[in-house]
Protein backbone atom coordinates (compact mmCIF):
# COMPACT_ATOMS: atom_id res chain seq x y z
CA UNK A 1 0.00 0.00 0.00
CA UNK A 2 1.34 3.71 -0.51
CA UNK A 3 -0.03 7.10 -0.99
CA UNK A 4 -0.85 5.97 -4.28
CA UNK A 5 -3.85 4.23 -3.25
CA UNK A 6 -7.45 5.45 -2.60
CA UNK A 7 -8.24 7.30 0.75
CA UNK A 8 -11.41 6.89 2.45
CA UNK A 9 -12.71 10.03 4.64
CA UNK A 10 -15.25 9.53 6.98
CA UNK A 11 -17.37 11.39 10.03
CA UNK A 12 -15.13 10.03 12.80
CA UNK A 13 -17.23 10.67 15.55
CA UNK A 14 -20.12 9.27 13.83
CA UNK A 15 -21.56 5.10 15.11
CA UNK A 16 -23.17 4.58 11.42
CA UNK A 17 -20.11 5.83 9.74
CA UNK A 18 -18.20 3.87 11.86
CA UNK A 19 -19.89 0.76 11.71
CA UNK A 20 -19.63 1.46 7.49
CA UNK A 21 -15.60 1.16 7.92
CA UNK A 22 -15.98 -2.31 9.78
CA UNK A 23 -17.79 -3.50 6.71
CA UNK A 24 -15.44 -2.03 4.41
CA UNK A 25 -13.18 -4.26 6.51
CA UNK A 26 -14.99 -7.02 6.35
CA UNK A 27 -15.77 -7.36 3.14
CA UNK A 28 -12.90 -6.00 1.18
CA UNK A 29 -10.96 -8.37 -1.29
CA UNK A 30 -7.99 -9.86 -1.29
CA UNK A 31 -6.73 -5.96 -2.38
CA UNK A 32 -6.81 -4.70 0.66
CA UNK A 33 -5.12 -0.72 -0.36
CA UNK A 34 -8.26 1.34 0.49
CA UNK A 35 -6.58 4.00 3.42
CA UNK A 36 -8.56 5.25 5.79
CA UNK A 37 -9.02 8.86 7.81
CA UNK A 38 -11.66 10.58 9.26
CA UNK A 39 -12.62 13.93 8.12
CA UNK A 40 -11.28 15.95 11.10
CA UNK A 41 -7.89 14.75 11.08
CA UNK A 42 -4.97 16.40 9.70
CA UNK A 43 -5.60 14.36 6.27
CA UNK A 44 -9.07 15.09 6.03
CA UNK A 45 -8.27 19.08 6.56
CA UNK A 46 -5.59 18.56 3.58
CA UNK A 47 -8.24 17.43 1.71
CA UNK A 48 -10.79 19.82 2.06
CA UNK A 49 -8.21 22.13 1.74
CA UNK A 50 -7.33 21.66 -2.27
CA UNK A 51 -11.38 20.48 -2.54
CA UNK A 52 -12.98 24.02 -1.60
CA UNK A 53 -16.08 22.09 -3.29
CA UNK A 54 -16.57 19.70 -0.32
CA UNK A 55 -16.41 21.91 2.63
CA UNK A 56 -19.77 21.63 3.46
CA UNK A 57 -19.49 17.39 3.40
CA UNK A 58 -19.63 15.73 6.69
CA UNK A 59 -20.54 11.83 6.06
CA UNK A 60 -18.30 9.96 3.35
CA UNK A 61 -15.25 11.14 0.71
CA UNK A 62 -13.62 8.95 -1.51
CA UNK A 63 -10.30 10.05 -2.72
CA UNK A 64 -8.21 9.18 -6.13
CA UNK A 65 -4.73 10.39 -5.64
CA UNK A 66 -3.41 11.64 -8.44
CA UNK A 67 -1.86 10.12 -11.64
CA UNK A 68 0.82 10.93 -13.88
CA UNK A 69 -2.06 12.32 -16.21
CA UNK A 70 -4.74 13.02 -13.98
CA UNK A 71 -5.29 14.91 -11.22
CA UNK A 72 -6.06 13.95 -7.77
CA UNK A 73 -10.19 13.34 -7.59
CA UNK A 74 -12.92 13.36 -4.87
CA UNK A 75 -15.86 11.56 -4.91
CA UNK A 76 -19.49 12.03 -2.35
CA UNK A 77 -22.85 11.00 -1.27
CA UNK A 78 -23.69 8.47 -3.95
CA UNK A 79 -20.67 8.59 -5.90
CA UNK A 80 -18.48 7.90 -3.01
CA UNK A 81 -20.62 4.95 -1.83
CA UNK A 82 -20.17 3.30 -5.51
CA UNK A 83 -16.49 3.61 -5.54
CA UNK A 84 -16.51 1.76 -2.07
CA UNK A 85 -18.98 -1.33 -3.13
CA UNK A 86 -16.62 -1.17 -6.52
CA UNK A 87 -13.55 -1.59 -4.25
CA UNK A 88 -15.58 -4.39 -2.42
CA UNK A 89 -15.42 -6.55 -5.57
CA UNK A 90 -18.09 -9.42 -6.12
CA UNK A 91 -21.28 -9.14 -5.64
CA UNK A 92 -20.32 -5.47 -4.37
CA UNK A 93 -19.24 -4.74 -7.61
CA UNK A 94 -22.29 -5.95 -9.01
CA UNK A 95 -24.28 -4.04 -6.91
CA UNK A 96 -22.67 -0.96 -7.87
CA UNK A 97 -23.16 -1.66 -11.56
CA UNK A 98 -26.85 -1.75 -10.99
CA UNK A 99 -27.11 0.94 -8.68
CA UNK A 100 -25.01 3.34 -11.59
CA UNK A 101 -28.04 3.21 -13.43
CA UNK A 102 -29.67 5.11 -10.85
CA UNK A 103 -30.55 8.44 -12.03
CA UNK A 104 -27.90 10.57 -9.59
CA UNK A 105 -30.25 13.11 -8.17
CA UNK A 106 -32.03 10.41 -6.86
CA UNK A 107 -29.78 8.22 -5.88
CA UNK A 108 -28.53 11.59 -4.16
CA UNK A 109 -31.47 12.07 -2.67
CA UNK A 110 -31.49 8.68 -0.94
CA UNK A 111 -27.74 9.40 0.44
CA UNK A 112 -28.88 12.87 1.76
CA UNK A 113 -31.63 10.98 4.03
CA UNK A 114 -29.73 8.17 5.18
CA UNK A 115 -27.07 11.09 5.80
CA UNK A 116 -29.58 13.04 7.88
CA UNK A 117 -30.30 10.14 9.84
CA UNK A 118 -27.29 8.73 10.47
CA UNK A 119 -26.46 9.60 14.31
CA UNK A 120 -30.03 8.35 14.81
CA UNK A 121 -29.39 4.99 13.06
CA UNK A 122 -26.87 4.26 16.37
CA UNK A 123 -28.28 5.91 18.98
CA UNK A 124 -27.55 4.36 22.00
CA UNK A 125 -25.32 2.08 20.49
CA UNK A 126 -22.15 4.17 19.57
CA UNK A 127 -19.23 2.68 17.80
CA UNK A 128 -15.71 3.40 17.07
CA UNK A 129 -13.10 1.95 14.78
CA UNK A 130 -10.68 0.09 16.24
CA UNK A 131 -8.60 -1.27 13.90
CA UNK A 132 -6.40 -4.57 13.71
CA UNK A 133 -2.60 -4.47 14.71
CA UNK A 134 -2.88 -5.40 10.96
CA UNK A 135 -5.27 -2.97 9.19
CA UNK A 136 -3.07 -0.10 11.36
CA UNK A 137 -0.94 0.62 8.94
CA UNK A 138 -3.99 1.77 6.78
CA UNK A 139 -5.91 4.22 9.21
CA UNK A 140 -3.91 7.60 8.98
CA UNK A 141 -3.66 9.50 11.94
CA UNK A 142 -4.65 6.07 14.24
CA UNK A 143 -3.29 6.25 17.19
CA UNK A 144 -5.15 4.92 20.78
CA UNK A 145 -5.22 8.40 21.85
CA UNK A 146 -6.95 9.27 18.87
CA UNK A 147 -9.79 6.78 19.55
CA UNK A 148 -10.19 7.70 23.31
CA UNK A 149 -10.54 11.58 22.12
CA UNK A 150 -13.36 11.42 20.26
Amino acid sequence: MSDRSALLLYDGSCGFCARSVQFVLRHESRRRTLRFAALDSAIGFEVRARHPEIEGVDSVVWVEPAETNAPERVFVRSAAVLRVLRYLGGVWHALAGLAAIVPRSLADAVYDFVARHRHKLTRGNPACVIPTPEQRSRFIDWSPESVASR
